[in-house]
């Protein structure tokens, strides 16, 4: 059980808060530089492929994350890990895809909303079964309403724009929302066993491998894209940004639970998305506005919970 009055959980929810504003940048990247290279898979590959240079240079030339990589080395031969605790990368790999395939037509905040309403459903399971570092957290109905009232948010700011595509491309951030709770926990496992250094590494190998392969099969189906390399170097950025979300995630979820957390990045999620949107001059309607109130009200449901249900 998780002490809501606890300092260190009320510092890990003002941490997720404050870097999960991030979060909407990163899609906009992803998605700019998808769009730019017509491929909505090259621009996160990329991205975190140059993610991965950087942790592959800084890591292992540290005595600390030197010792770290070696402990979860340890834990996976000996069991204390599974092999499925190292796969987080993979959900990655798929939140980053559905970045750059979607958020181009959703616009940020839709998207991110559809993302929330995914991730909380996800924890919700992700917490019952007890996968993540902080144990079993059971399903309660503070968090069915949470989730509920999500699910009713995404229905609204969608509800304008659901035509025969726009139903796919909806369906793709709320599958990565979903993913993502799962890759919360078990990067949170392996942060547990080492440190999160050595869990963001990991997660970034197997999000480059992942994305390496999806693009392949693309280039043997559809060819080589046909898009440009943008000149402008912040473009390039996304992978950077992902590298302080997945740090952050591994670190304060065993404070937080799975749900929490997520809740917790919402709100910086959501400030970040309509900040975003405004900046570049996109249009955000009154049902995104809705749909925004409607996620901050779950947030508010699952965090006055009591400990142990929230």
């Amino acid at each position: 059980m998780i002490d809501v009055d606890s300092p260190a959980r009320t510092a890990a929810v003002v941490v997720a808060v404050v870097v999960s504003t991030g979060g909407a940048v990163q899609a906009r990247l992803n998605g700019e530089l998808g769009a730019r290279v017509h491929d909505g898979i090259a621009a996160p590959l990329i991205t975190t492929a140059i993610g991965l240079v950087i942790l592959a240079v800084v890591i292992p030339s540290l005595p600390a994350g030197r010792r770290a990589l070696g402990e979860v080395q340890a834990a996976f031969r000996t069991g204390t890990l599974r092999w499925w605790h190292g796969l987080g990368g993979m959900c990655g790999a798929f939140f980053v895809a559905s970045q750059g395939l979607s958020v181009g037509s959703l616009g940020v905040a839709v998207f991110t909303v559809a993302v929330v309403a995914g991730n909380t459903t996800g924890s919700l399971l992700v917490d019952r079964w007890g996968l993540g570092p902080s144990g079993h957290h059971p399903v309660t109905r503070a968090r069915l309403g949470a989730a509920a009232v999500c699910v009713a948010a995404v229905a609204i700011a969608g509800g304008g724009r659901l035509d025969a595509q726009g139903t796919v491309l909806i369906v793709l951030p709320l599958v990565a929302g979903a993913a993502l709770a799962w890759q919360t926990a078990v990067n949170g496992r392996v942060g547990a066993a080492g440190s999160v250094m050595a869990a963001t590494l990991l997660n970034f190998v197997v999000a480059v491998l992942t994305l390496t392969a999806v693009f392949l099969a693309e280039v043997a189906v559809r060819g080589l894209p046909a898009g440009v390399f943008p000149r402008e170097p912040w473009l390039y950025s996304a992978g950077l940004i992902g590298i302080s979300l997945i740090v952050v995630a591994a670190a304060v979820v065993a404070h937080t639970g799975v749900l929490v957390f997520g809740l917790a990045s919402v709100s910086g999620q959501l400030l970040g998305a309509a900040g975003v949107d405004l900046v570049v001059g996109d249009r955000i309607g009154v049902a995104t506005w809705i749909a925004l109130g409607l996620t901050f009200a779950a947030v508010v449901i699952a965090t006055r919970a009591r400990s142990g249900s929230a």
